[in-house]
């Protein structure tokens, strides 16, 4: 009878790390079966190097336009535009979706945006090897102030006050083109000099994606002529 029970507890354990292997096995390649993923592979590329930053430049099929800026060093994305339409005949500029914005060398009466005051609150985009991060300058109240929600219907992390003088909706794209849930768990923050910092914790899948695709960004051969199309700066 014993020899019968241990018989099956041993095959219940064998069930279930067979299980767990096949669930990891599963999971690993996810990301290769994302829209995202498959729209980069086929897009056109081009390559810069620039010392220590590897620049690439997408072309895609529905004619959109991206840049990315990669160090070779950290493997790390620095940097990542996508081109917009001008207006009225203006030359389009970069929408910077990661890393500090891109510096207008003129802009025009016609065609310049509405600028912000230095005061308001600014947000840019920052990616470290284990974290996706926003930056929010110009916010004095102390971190108790600040409450920091996942919010899955909008898959963004939602950024209030209590005291209600600031509010706003952060996107988190790299987690809706993996079909991926923002996890209140993986958030964290910190506040210095009126600077709200808040980290979240790359998921597994995330890493994995960003791993596979320098390796990728690695085989596109740089040209030596700068388009004008890749120059962000």
């Amino acid at each position: 009878m014993k020899r019968k029970i241990c018989l099956i507890d041993n095959f219940e354990t064998c069930k279930e790390v067979f299980r767990e292997k096949l669930n990891k096995k599963l999971s690993v390649n996810m990301y290769m079966n994302t829209i995202w993923y498959k729209s980069l592979l086929n897009a056109d590329k081009s390559c810069i190097k620039e010392e220590k930053i590897r620049k690439i430049h997408y072309k895609f099929d529905d004619d959109r336009e991206m840049v990315e800026e990669y160090n070779t060093d950290t493997k790390v994305l620095l940097r990542r535009a996508w081109k917009v339409k001008g207006k009225l005949g203006c030359d389009g500029k970069w929408d910077v979706e990661v890393g500090d914005p891109i510096p207008e060398a003129v802009i025009s009466n016609d065609c310049a945006d509405i600028i912000e005051s230095k005061d308001q609150p600014v947000v840019t985009r920052r990616n470290t090897r284990v974290n996706l991060e926003w930056r929010i300058r110009n916010l004095p109240y102390p971190i108790e102030t600040y409450c920091i929600k996942a919010n899955n219907d909008d898959k963004c992390i939602i950024v209030s006050t209590t005291n209600k003088k600031y509010y706003k909706k952060l996107q988190v794209p790299e987690l809706k083109r993996l079909g991926l849930n923002v996890d209140q768990a993986n958030i964290q923050s910190s506040h210095k000099f009126n600077t709200l910092i808040i980290m979240y914790k790359k998921p597994q899948q995330l890493l994995d994606m960003e791993m596979e695709w320098f390796k990728e960004v690695e085989k596109v051969k740089p040209i030596k002529d700068i388009p004008n199309e890749c120059k962000t700066h």
